[in-house]
């Protein structure tokens, strides 16, 4: 997987390695990695990278995040998702960029709004989805 974070940095705050699980309430600056295990709550105005052996499972309240593991529950991203082609997404989406790439797996429901750039991330506030219309249906 490639992506490319805003920190001309490219610093990485900290992972959660294969082998780990975390419970709870998870909040970093620029970019965290999980190739583990996470149970909770994320937060951040950062970058989260879901590596191939990642798995998270609760919401996610973001900057952008890159999927290439797995995620279950609602996912907020203020300015971009990308789920890349192994990775696998089983949540309520809102974001205003989304990118599904050839070969990943998506189930859920996925509201794009442009109006999610401009809140920051709280813990414990859902993601707003709103019912999906039809092409040619209003």
């Amino acid at each position: 997987m490639i992506f490319r974070s805003d920190n001309p940095d490219g610093e990485l705050n900290g992972f959660v390695d294969a082998g780990t699980v975390f419970r709870g309430e998870l909040q970093f600056e620029t970019t965290f990695r999980v190739e583990g295990k996470v149970e909770g709550t994320i937060v951040s105005n950062g970058t989260l990278v879901v590596g191939e052996g990642g798995v998270v499972e609760g919401e996610i309240r973001v900057a952008q995040v890159f999927v290439s593991g797995t995620v279950r529950g609602s996912v907020h991203a203020a300015r971009r998702i990308q789920l890349c082609k192994e990775g696998r997404a089983f949540a309520d989406l809102e974001t205003p960029s989304l990118v599904i790439e050839d070969g990943a797996l998506f189930e859920g429901r996925c509201a794009m709004t442009r109006e999610a750039e401009a809140r920051p991330a709280e813990p414990g506030r859902s993601a707003a989805v709103q019912p999906l219309h039809t092409v040619g249906k209003r």
